[in-house]
C-alpha cells in the first residue's frame, strides 16, 4: 500500500474510533459482526469433470451511532476479502472492499434532519481480469485507491424510525481518485488519461434499510445513486449493496450477499484488456461459517 492510502484509511479508522471514545456512552451505540466462511469442492474421478476448488472470506463490519437530543451521529466501517483457488489456478482475490461512511445530521422537527455526509470506497489489493489463454498476461483493473471514491454531500435525511432512512441531497462533490500510474495513463475510471482525480458536482440519494424478516434472520440493503449537474445530467451512477443475515447459533451463520454496480464513467474491460464501453455489473456471495457478534 502506497503511503498515501495508509494515511487516508487510517484517517477514516481515526474518526471512527474518535466516535467510540467519548465520555458518556449512554448516548451511544456500538456493536459489529465478524465473520469468515469457507468452501471447498474436492473431486476424484468425478465423471461428470470440474475443478478441485478451495475458497475463503473474511468480513468486518462495524458501527458506532450517537443520538442526543436533535443531534445525530452515524459511523460505519465495513472491511471484506476474499479468495479462491480453482484447479490449477493459484490463488486469485474473489471480493475486496473497503467503505467508510460517517453522517451527522440534526433534527428539524418531525422526521427530517439537516444532514452533512462523508463516504470513502475504495479496496486493499490489486485486482485482474485474468487470462485463460496460456502465455497471454493477466490485465490488471484496480488497486488499492485506484479507484478510490469520495463523497461529500449536504442535504436532508429522512428517518421515519430505526430500520429505514432516505438521505436527499442537491449539492453533492464526488471525488474519483486513481492512484496508479498504469490505470491513470489509460484513463481509468473516467480519469483523463494521464490524471489522478476528476471531480463530480451533482445530486446525491441513499436509501438504507435494516431489518429483520423473522427471528435470526436480518436483512440489510443499501441503494446509493448520484447524477451529475455539468455532463450528462439524469443518466444516474447507482451502487445497491443487499446482505441477507441467517444465524444458527452464537457462532454459525449463512449469508447472501449482492452487489450491483453501474457507472457511466467506468468501462468494462474484457480478458483481452478491450474496453467495451459501461455494463451493469454484478456480484453475489453465499456463504457458511463462522461469525462473532458484539
Amino acid at each position: 500500500m502506497k503511503k498515501s492510502g495508509v494515511l487516508m484509511l487510517l484517517l477514516c479508522m481515526a474518526i471512527f474510533v474518535s466516535a467510540q471514545e467519548k465520555q458518556d456512552t449512554s448516548y451511544w451505540k456500538k456493536g459489529g459482526m465478524a465473520s469468515l466462511t469457507f468452501s471447498q469442492t474436492s473431486l476424484t474421478n468425478w465423471s461428470g469433470g470440474g475443478d478441485n476448488a478451495i475458497s475463503t472470506n473474511a468480513q468486518l463490519n462495524l458501527f458506532s451511532n450517537y443520538n442526543k437530543g436533535k443531534n445525530s451521529w452515524e459511523n460505519t466501517l465495513n472491511l471484506e476479502y476474499g479468495m479462491v483457488k480453482q484447479g490449477d489456478q493459484g490463488m486469485r482475490k474473489s471480493i475486496d472492499k473497503i467503505d467508510f461512511t460517517t453522517k451527522y445530521g440534526h433534527k428539524n422537527g418531525g422526521e427530517w434532519y439537516y444532514s452533512a455526509l462523508l463516504d470513502f470506497k475504495t479496496q486493499f489489493a490489486k485486482g485482474y481480469n485474468y487470462s485463460n489463454t496460456e502465455g497471454e498476461p493477466d490485465v490488471k483493473v484496480s488497486n488499492f485507491l485506484a479507484p478510490a471514491y469520495i463523497t461529500l454531500s449536504l442535504g436532508m435525511d429522512y428517518k421515519p424510525s430505526d430500520v429505514f432512512s432516505a438521505y436527499i441531497s442537491p449539492v453533492t462533490g464526488k471525488m474519483t481518485i486513481v492512484n496508479d500510474d498504469e490505470l491513470s495513463a489509460a484513463g481509468a475510471f473516467g480519469v483523463d488519461p494521464g490524471d489522478k482525480f476528476r471531480g463530480e458536482f451533482g445530486a446525491f440519494t441513499k436509501l438504507a434499510l435494516n431489518k429483520d424478516l423473522v427471528e435470526n434472520v436480518n436483512l440489510k440493503s443499501t441503494l446509493g445513486l448520484f447524477t451529475n449537474y455539468s455532463q450528462d445530467f439524469g443518466n444516474v451512477d447507482v451502487l445497491w449493496d443487499v446482505m441477507i443475515n441467517m444465524k444458527v447459533n452464537d457462532f454459525l451463520t449463512a449469508t447472501v450477499n449482492t452487489s450491483l454496480v453501474y457507472d457511466d464513467d467506468v468501462e468494462y474491460v474484457n480478458k483481452d484488456g478491450v474496453n467495451k464501453g459501461p455494463k451493469i455489473q454484478f456480484k453475489e456471495i453465499i456463504g457458511i461459517g463462522l461469525a462473532y457478534k458484539f
